[in-house]
């Protein structure tokens, strides 16, 4: 068992991330790829530069992260209608699905998870974390 709260935390969190790389793997999906998709997904299409920004990854990063999904046609890479120089990348209509699909496993995963806490346990749990990430 952990010595503190914070590696209690980190074990929570590890514990999680498993399931779901777990789920995502049967879709050929790695845990870093869903999230750059689900981030994708959020936008109307996003430059590569802006996607690094929200997954705190390097450029260079996101380009292998970018280039994996589009070979698996999640994404497509265009042009920026404001900007001829810059390209956005957008979520194909086979990525929304399988954004769809992420959701559902991530929500399931995350209920098994969290359904051994009673309803009063989850708002309590909810009620913290939402303090702590303040």
């Amino acid at each position: 068992m952990p010595d503190n709260d914070s590696d209690l935390l980190m074990q929570v969190a590890r514990t999680l991330r498993r399931c779901w790389a777990a789920a995502y793997a049967p879709m050929g999906l790695t845990p870093h790829q869903a999230r750059a998709l689900r981030v994708t997904g959020e936008q109307d299409g996003l430059r590569l530069s802006a996607l690094a920004d929200a997954l705190r990854i390097s450029p260079r990063s996101a380009t292998e992260v970018v280039d994996a999904l589009e070979k698996a046609d999640l994404v497509a890479r265009q042009p920026d209608p404001t900007d001829r120089r810059a390209i956005l990348v957008a979520v194909t209509a086979r990525g929304r699905r399988t954004l769809a699909t992420l959701a559902a496993a991530r929500t399931k995963d995350a209920d098994d998870f969290f359904g051994r806490l009673t309803d009063h346990e989850r708002a309590a749990l909810r009620d913290i974390l939402g303090k702590l990430a303040r």
